[in-house]
C-alpha cells in the first residue's frame, strides 16, 4: 500500500470544521433569537363580504 490513501488533505478538513463550527454559532444565535422575540404563525386575512352596489 502507498502512502498517499493515508494523506489527509489537512486544509480540506480545517474548512469543514470551521463550516461545522459556523453552523453551530449560528443555529445558537437563532435559538436565542427565537427565545427573545418568537416567531408568531402569520394570520389569516378574513375573506370579506362582497360589497353591495
Amino acid at each position: 500500500m502507498s502512502q498517499d490513501d493515508k494523506l489527509i488533505d489537512l486544509n480540506a478538513e480545517r474548512a469543514k470544521r470551521i463550516h461545522d463550527l459556523n453552523d453551530k454559532r449560528l443555529n445558537e444565535v437563532r435559538q436565542a433569537f427565537e427565545q427573545a422575540m418568537p416567531l408568531s404563525k402569520p394570520k389569516k386575512k378574513p375573506k370579506n363580504k362582497p360589497k353591495k352596489r
